[in-house]
């Protein structure tokens, strides 16, 4: 591409584009991953949705790959492209609570935080993640699960609407009365199928909620997860606990006295009638934790409880699988592992998706895992780049061992870019066939390919 045919476009782009030198861009291509470093040529920060037409139209007529970006969390750094278009659309944060019907009209930019925030006032929340930091598009679209998954199901089950610009820049709308195939697709297929401009949500009763992490040493580990596989069989939907394995945070307001001390976590979080007396309950079924900070508290709180511990630009290496049971075989070998957790903010999580998920049947959405009990996620994380390859490599191996017990498949947002189509093939099950059809209909070039992608059937 010519100057001259840039200058174009950036001068009809209400939004900023930025390039290569300038001052901006340095700021403007890093990634929430920081073990990735891409180098697009343009930046385009879109303002409104006719800024997005715009962009798809000039990055597939100049044809550029196309990097979507919304609220910026994406492991893998789908978000940005080498020598490529970022179509950024982080400022794009509106949201418009309507409380007359209990809806939610959230912008492609916002994280689940701003949401989050907006709702509370109501009363009200939508079944986002664990993270408020985390963008709410990347979220939604590969399924969304969170503390209020087991009891008002994904992030997808309670996705309404979205406006969506296709690859060939026309703009749609999709609903169960309007294209509604590709509100199926979009309810767990990830960015495959156009750029997501709005998405309209099911608002659910979240005020305030009993939850926090109780904390165990981790030589009570073994007795901690086996009375977790029982507890979650027959846990009421209101209350998720999920389980980590990894280091007590050497800083405030953590007690110093188990400082950098392998722990196993469970972080409870009861939204129901009782949820003190549900939760002392399980107090008197485990051990003796090293500290208990589970009480009342706003929902928007328990949401943001670890932001601080994630800050952008850490080195991350994720690893996931879809998990129905855990055998003590599979106990072990998370022990195992575990134990060499290779930095302070290294972690495996348990994270439910039975209960409301259940509910659905396997093809009312794209996402296909309508039977597991839970979502495994393996995280190497660290602050120095220089301990890339070892975070990569013990979560490689911790993988290895606990995949023989699991499902074949994975939530999409907690692979990586290596995991190759067959594992892409496994996390979809019988609707991958379907999804490539409607990739064929919607993007049948694959303009949208810098993701998880579905590629079109032909």
């Amino acid at each position: 591409m010519n100057t001259e045919t840039i200058n174009s476009f950036a001068a009809g782009h209400r939004g900023a584009v930025l390039a290569g030198g300038d001052p901006e861009y340095e700021e403007a291509r890093g990634l929430y991953n920081g073990m990735i470093d891409k180098h697009p040529l343009m930046i385009a920060r879109c303002s409104d949705v006719g800024d997005v037409i715009d962009a798809v139209n000039f990055g597939r007529e100049n044809k550029l790959a196309i990097a979507i970006r919304g609220g910026g969390h994406n492991g893998p750094g789908f978000g940005s492209v080498d020598d490529g278009l970022v179509i950024d659309m982080s400022t794009m944060t509106g949201v418009r609570v309507n409380p007359a019907n209990n809806t939610v009209r959230v912008g492609p930019g916002c994280t689940t935080g701003d949401v989050d925030h907006a709702t509370h006032a109501f009363g009200r929340a939508v079944p986002f993640g664990i993270i408020s930091t985390t963008g709410v598009a990347g979220l939604t679209l590969s399924g969304g699960h969170g503390y209020l998954s087991r009891q008002y199901g994904l992030a997808i089950d309670s996705l309404i609407e979205a406006d969506v610009v296709l690859a060939d820049g026309s703009f749609v709308t999709a609903s169960e009365t309007e294209n509604a195939d590709l509100l199926w697709a979009l309810r767990g297929g990830g960015g495959n199928f156009g750029v997501v401009t709005s998405f309209l949500f099911r608002t659910h009763p979240a005020k305030d909620v009993y939850g926090g992490p109780i904390v165990f040493d981790v030589s009570g580990a073994e007795t901690v997860m086996r009375w977790y596989r029982q507890f979650q069989a027959t846990a009421p939907n209101d209350f998720c606990i999920w389980l980590g394995l990894q280091t007590v945070p050497s800083g405030e307001p953590f007690p110093r006295e188990h400082w950098g001390k392998r722990m196993c976590i469970l972080l409870v979080a009861h939204n129901g009638e009782g949820a003190k007396a549900a939760v002392d309950a399980i107090r008197k079924d485990l051990p003796t934790p090293l500290f208990d900070w589970a009480g009342p508290m706003p929902y928007p709180s328990l949401q943001s409880m670890f932001d601080a511990l994630y800050p952008k630009g850490l080195q991350w290496y994720w690893k996931g699988d879809f998990v129905k049971s855990l055998p003590d075989a599979a106990i072990k070998a998370h022990l195992e592992h575990a134990a060499k957790l290779p930095s302070e903010i290294s972690a495996m999580h348990l994270y439910p998706i039975d209960g409301a998920v259940h509910d659905k049947a396997k093809s009312d959405t794209a996402w296909n895992c309508r039977d597991a009990t839970w979502s495994m996620v393996i995280v190497g994380v660290d602050t120095d780049p220089a301990k890339a390859p070892r975070l990569k490599q013990w979560a490689r191996d911790y993988w290895a061992a606990v995949h023989p017990h699991n499902l074949d498949g994975a939530y999409p947002n907690f692979m990586m870019d290596d995991e190759g189509e067959g594992r892409l093939r496994a996390t979809y099950g019988d609707n991958y066939t379907k999804l490539a059809a409607l990739k064929e209909k919607f993007d049948p070039h694959n303009l949208f390919r810098v993701n998880q992608n579905v590629r079109p059937a032909h």
